[in-house]
């Protein structure tokens, strides 16, 4: 209220008391003329305040009424408050219907839920991919209608670095790729994106490598044959042909070894689990292959110590875990100079299992290390060729931890060595009694 509202006030009310004492100048009753006086302009503002109280509960979106005075006063300025207020919620509107106009023209679902997975909000995109409808999945669990039982694993878990594909719900031939951001008080933002093209020429790929690999065994075969045959009868060689001839049963051999691993990559992508699935005794495994890696490192006095859990065993493929765990440490053993140390450990906590392979060689710098499981990705070329390697091993460890729900953390410090580090989860483990 201004100043000169405030003197109104003042006058009235002096003009109010004014009029009581004269009043009662004339009558001889100050005192009750006073108390009425003052009682009639209290209940006056009562009465105003009803007003107020009865249009706030009853017509609060309709214009204030009219009244004069300091209440005249406070429902002008109630009425601007009002009009300021619609002013505001028509631009907020107005950007709501931008913004879900144009979530509406993605042709990316747009998913929104709240902390226990339960669905608010969506766009129309998501109802062509996912079937929700509108209203009556409103307030359901994503979990109900996304049935798949890798996707509430991947919901549940809470880790959304990595984003998952699926088939769509609706449509089986469909793929989906499914990301999840939390923001807020620990709601979600789900996005859904078709992928289904890329799918498709990632299954091209796939199956291409796979069939030139097939085809590309037989003619090598017969290639190696005759080159071991006639290295078998190297007197009736030409000596000048010796070398040659070994040089090309070397380079077959790791030929050989190359398609091999392109084919048990292939073999490792054309499913999501493994066939058979069942507890296997890592402990004995690892045995067996440091016995494999002592072997592998002959001459050179590599020294290989191995610490197991022999009360726990792990969930998958004994063949496929043997495929992965051989490569970590064989990659050790070939690249730890003479007489270095190699530890493997076996062991689990309340995170999950864990393999760890450590050893004290050169090293790998930083830069490299998120890049080391990709196919073909060689460090040191020259290196790799000296090993006899292909570019596939670590790849392969990959998809086999990914096959049994894993993960490999890989840790390393030039010239102080490097640690490859598998974790699973506890659903893949399995106590051995006592």
């Amino acid at each position: 209220m201004n100043n000169n509202w405030r003197g109104a006030l003042v006058r009235r009310l002096l003009l109010l008391v004014g009029g009581c004492l004269l009043l009662g100048l004339l009558t001889g009753a100050y005192a009750w003329i006073l108390a009425i006086g003052l009682a009639t302009y209290l209940c006056w503002h009562l009465g105003q305040l009803l007003r107020l109280h009865r249009w706030l509960k009853e017509q609060p979106d309709e214009p204030p009424p009219d009244g004069y005075g300091l209440w005249g006063e406070v429902f002008d300025s109630i009425y601007h408050l009002q009009r300021r207020n619609e002013k505001a919620r028509g631009r907020l509107q107005a950007v709501i219907d931008r913004v879900q106009e144009s979530t509406a023209a993605l042709k990316d679902a747009v998913i929104m839920l709240d902390s226990q997975g339960n669905l608010e909000w969506w766009n129309r995109a998501a109802e062509t991919l996912l079937g929700l409808k509108t209203p009556q999945d409103s307030g359901q669990s994503i979990s109900n209608l996304v049935r798949d039982p890798r996707f509430k694993e991947y919901f549940d878990k809470g880790s959304y670095q990595e984003p998952l594909d699926l088939p769509s719900p609706v449509n089986g031939n469909r793929r989906l790729q499914f990301h999840i951001t939390q923001y807020g008080n620990r709601e979600h933002l789900m996005l859904v994106r078709d992928v289904t093209r890329i799918h498709q020429l990632e299954q091209m790929r796939k199956d291409f490598v796979a069939n030139v690999s097939h085809e590309l065994r037989t003619p090598l075969t017969v290639i190696s044959g005759y080159l071991e045959t006639l290295l078998d009868n190297v007197e009736a060689v030409n000596p000048r042909w010796l070398r040659p001839l070994q040089q090309m049963q070397q380079q077959g051999g790791r030929m050989q070894n190359l398609l091999n691993d392109l084919l048990l990559l292939a073999k490792l992508e054309a499913t999501d689990y493994p066939s058979d699935n069942h507890p296997v005794a890592i402990d004995l495994l690892l045995l067996s292959i440091k016995n494999d890696a002592q072997a592998l490192s002959g001459d050179r006095g590599h020294r290989i110590s191995l610490e197991a859990d022999a009360h726990l065993k792990l969930k998958g493929s004994e063949a496929e875990l043997r495929s992965a765990f051989s490569n970590l440490v064989f990659n050790a053993v070939k690249y730890t100079p003479d007489e270095g140390q190699i530890h493997i450990r076996w062991w689990a906590d309340e995170q999950g299992a864990h393999l760890a392979v450590q050893d004290s060689g050169l090293g790998i710098e930083a830069k490299h290390l998120p890049r080391l499981t990709e196919r073909f990705y060689r460090v040191d070329s020259s290196r790799a060729s000296n090993t006899g390697g292909t570019g596939l091993g670590l790849a392969i460890v990959k998809h086999v931890l990914l096959r049994h729900r894993g993960r490999l953390e890989i840790s390393s410090r030039l010239g102080k060595g490097s640690t490859f580090t598998c974790h699973f989860p506890g659903s893949q483990m399995v106590r051995r009694p006592q």
